[in-house]
């Protein structure tokens, strides 16, 4: 007895040819292949016979694993480990989070209004409601020695004129060396290692100022205060800087969390996701525009004069760093609540002051607000932090949103982020050079 297909039959009955095997499943016949290629079914294909054919039971068992054995399952489970892209086409580029939602004039850490939460919550507690959706007050990250150890002496090899997220990249890496469940993908596992990696980030960059407080009981904020500048850490500074990182965590798909999740699609551990994002926030117009905005107000304190920095910028054709937000009609939320805050430090209040007389004068030409950046380069300019001080709180509080992005595209279809490129070359054939 033969089936359909001319292949043969087993003991326990008639065999399933390919299209038999793919309406049993729900799915298309390339993606029973593609089951076949990662070991989740066994074909067969008798002698003469016209095609694979495969074992009822092994399909019924991997039905019932997938969903398509269950009442309402939809076989999402057996796309995703056969890396199928199912649906109507072969890509499906839309990012379904319930992370962060962005609004007129606010945004919301899953569903919770994220100015409200860094108002009463630290970055810790904050970057844990991100991954988990709950709250634990008090809660604090804490470095593996041997991954602490590995990421100083990385970190320690770089030459001296590297950059702080430099030095994180380093840090990055040397860290997943040192942990051998990085690829074990699993929720609980991201989630053991991802509060260890970012205390890794902070704790592996060299101290400023000798006498810090550098102990796990104290606050992520606490700890890179003192590797971010010389000034001594009072209560009202670091509380800015801990505002800062979580204001920072996530703001839906920015160029490096598009960069996270697109490597989070092809499986990367989370070490390499966060490695991904922080090759996209190398960029003037992404994780080091407060930079520019630190340099700014550096020229506007010397010279004395907003209006003849923004002149300058402005007859060089340059834009005018920390204003405007595509996002934001008004004002960024993020600005609005550090500005706030910098207003209880004496100190900064040069700095706040050049800040908002840019504004002023650049409001004469184009209704531009302030971003997040400006307040990030009021923040390092009054703490005597270096230019690029900004970018590493940057890259430090967005490591939370890359790795709970992470763990929202580890539970997607594999490969799904991977879009067809629009060939502008020359017709082929060509002869060969």
């Amino acid at each position: 007895m033969t089936d359909d297909t001319g292949g043969g039959t087993s003991g326990s009955g008639k065999r399933l040819s390919t299209r038999e095997t793919a309406g049993r499943l729900g799915v298309k016949s390339e993606t029973v292949y593609a089951y076949v290629s990662r070991g989740l079914l066994t074909s067969r294909r008798a002698p003469g016979g016209r095609g694979s054919t495969f074992d009822p039971e092994e399909v019924d068992a991997l039905a019932r694993r997938s969903g398509r054995g269950r009442p309402g399952g939809d076989g999402m489970a057996a796309d995703r480990a056969a890396g199928s892209s199912g649906g109507d086409g072969p890509w499906d580029l839309t990012a379904r989070t319930g992370i962060t939602l962005i609004d007129t004039d606010r945004y919301y850490f899953r569903g919770v209004d994220a100015c409200a939460l860094a108002a009463r919550y630290g970055y810790e507690e904050t970057a844990a409601w991100l991954w988990t959706g709950e709250l634990t007050p008090g809660i604090r990250f804490t470095a593996p020695p041997e991954s602490l150890a590995a990421a100083r002496r990385a970190v320690e090899a770089l030459p001296a004129h590297s950059g702080l997220v430099d030095r994180l990249r380093a840090a990055t890496i040397a860290a997943a060396v040192t942990d051998p469940l990085r690829f074990d993908l699993s929720a609980p596992t991201v989630l053991a290692a991802a509060p260890a990696l970012i205390a890794t980030l902070v704790s592996a960059l060299p101290v400023r100022e000798a006498d810090a407080a550098d102990g796990p009981e104290s606050a992520l904020a606490e700890r890179l205060w003192p590797r971010l500048t010389r000034h001594p850490a009072d209560q009202a500074s670091v509380r800015v800087l801990d505002a800062a990182l979580t204001l920072l965590i996530d703001h839906d798909l920015a160029a490096s969390t598009l960069a996270a999740r697109v490597a989070a699609s092809a499986r990367a551990h989370p070490y390499a996701v966060v490695s991904a994002g922080l090759g996209a926030v190398d960029g003037p117009l992404h994780g080091a525009a407060s930079g520019l905005a630190h340099r700014l107000l550096t020229e506007v304190l010397e010279r004395g004069s907003a209006a003849a920095v923004v002149a300058d910028h402005l007859r060089e054709g340059r834009r005018i760093p920390g204003l405007g937000h595509r996002l934001y009609p008004g004002e960024d939320p993020r600005a609005r609540m550090l500005f706030g805050l910098l207003e209880d430090l004496p100190q900064a209040a040069p700095a706040l002051t050049a800040a908002r007389e840019v504004v002023e004068t650049t409001a004469r030409y184009t209704p531009l607000h302030a971003n997040v950046d400006l307040a990030l380069a009021v923040l390092s300019v009054s703490a005597g932090m270096p230019a690029e001080a900004g970018e590493a709180v940057f890259a430090v509080a967005r490591t939370a949103g890359w790795i709970a992005h992470a763990l929202e595209e580890y539970q997607e279809r594999p490969l799904r982020l991977r879009p067809s490129g629009h060939y502008t070359g020359p017709t082929p054939p060509q002869p060969l050079p």
